[in-house]
């Protein structure tokens, strides 16, 4: 249980401090909470210590004594070794919050709450959306997925890093991150094309994007990544590579429920063949680069 007598700040350790962790844990610092960082890549971990961050060698050394445990990895593999490879899962003291910001797949998510569950530890799944301009500014949308009552009690920490909101049991924040990445593909691809067509018909593409301003197509989708496509800055916030691992994602769920998704399968086989090619490592706002290259652009 989180102690919260004497309004004492729970002390947290956070796993994985890449494009998204640092800024997350540089933000739960600034607001005063303790916080032990670990990252694969120790390099990424040591450059929060000058934040007030301590580091930690290992998962498990991160994790021992803590309140709440955050983990932001790459995949469901990565979240699998490092809670339950490495022994960090142990290491928790029954009470602890494990709160997994991660995409993963919402079965995997499920297990892992059954698994932490067993050794007396709550678990959230509460991926987040809003890129590294949202973890840095604090408007990261959170979705949860677990129990609402260890939601609430996390509101201060969570109020930190955006919004949160509890959207049903286990799996759930997990699903419906998968339904938020189908509607950012979805649109980056449509703003993309709409780019194409803009320049093929002899209009400026900067001036089409103001125009449009405002207008029923207006989104972040087209206000950030439009303007990334016009500068063309390709510099990852998001890249392409885990745009895709969401999309695979989501058709394993349709394949699960036996959904018909045309718009999201059509939209995964162009990211599929970026990536193939080797955009993998490019920001998904890229997906403009494919598209000019099936229509002849050489630039």
């Amino acid at each position: 249980m989180i102690d919260t007598s004497h309004n004492r700040l729970p002390s947290i350790a956070f796993l994985g401090t890449g494009l998204m962790g640092a800024p997350m844990v540089r933000r739960l610092l600034g607001a005063g909470f303790k916080v032990t960082v670990w990252n694969r890549d120790m390099s990424k971990a040591e450059a929060l210590r000058s934040a007030g961050a301590d580091v930690a060698a290992t998962p498990v050394d991160a994790a021992r004594g803590v309140d709440v445990a955050f983990t932001m990895l790459s995949d469901g593999n990565a979240v699998e070794e490092v809670l339950f490879t490495s022994g960090c899962a142990d290491a928790l003291r029954p009470g602890t919050v494990l709160v997994d910001t991660s995409s993963i797949a919402p079965p995997i998510a499920k297990d892992h709450a059954a698994r932490l569950a067993a050794r007396g530890i709550h678990h959230l799944d509460a991926p987040v959306s809003g890129g590294v301009a949202g973890a840095e500014a604090g408007t990261l949308a959170i979705m949860a997925g677990g129990d609402a009552a260890v939601v609430e009690r996390l509101a201060a920490v969570f109020a930190v890093l955006g919004r949160v909101t509890h959207v049903g049991p286990s799996g759930a924040g997990q699903i419906c991150k998968l339904a938020n990445q189908q509607i950012v593909a979805i649109t980056i691809g449509a703003v993309a094309e709409a780019m194409v067509l803009v320049e093929a018909g002899g209009a400026s593409r900067e001036r089409f994007r103001e125009a449009i301003r405002g207008g029923f197509a207006e989104s972040r989708i087209l206000e950030l990544h439009g303007a990334r496509m016009i500068a063309r800055d390709f510099k990852p916030g998001g890249p392409s590579r885990l745009q895709l691992k969401d999309l695979d994602a989501v058709m394993s769920m349709a394949d699960q429920y036996s959904l018909e998704l045309p718009l999201t399968e059509r939209v995964r086989s162009e990211f599929s063949e970026f990536v193939a090619a080797g955009g993998g490592e490019q920001d998904h706002s890229a997906l403009l680069l494919h598209l000019e290259r099936l229509n002849g652009h050489k630039a």
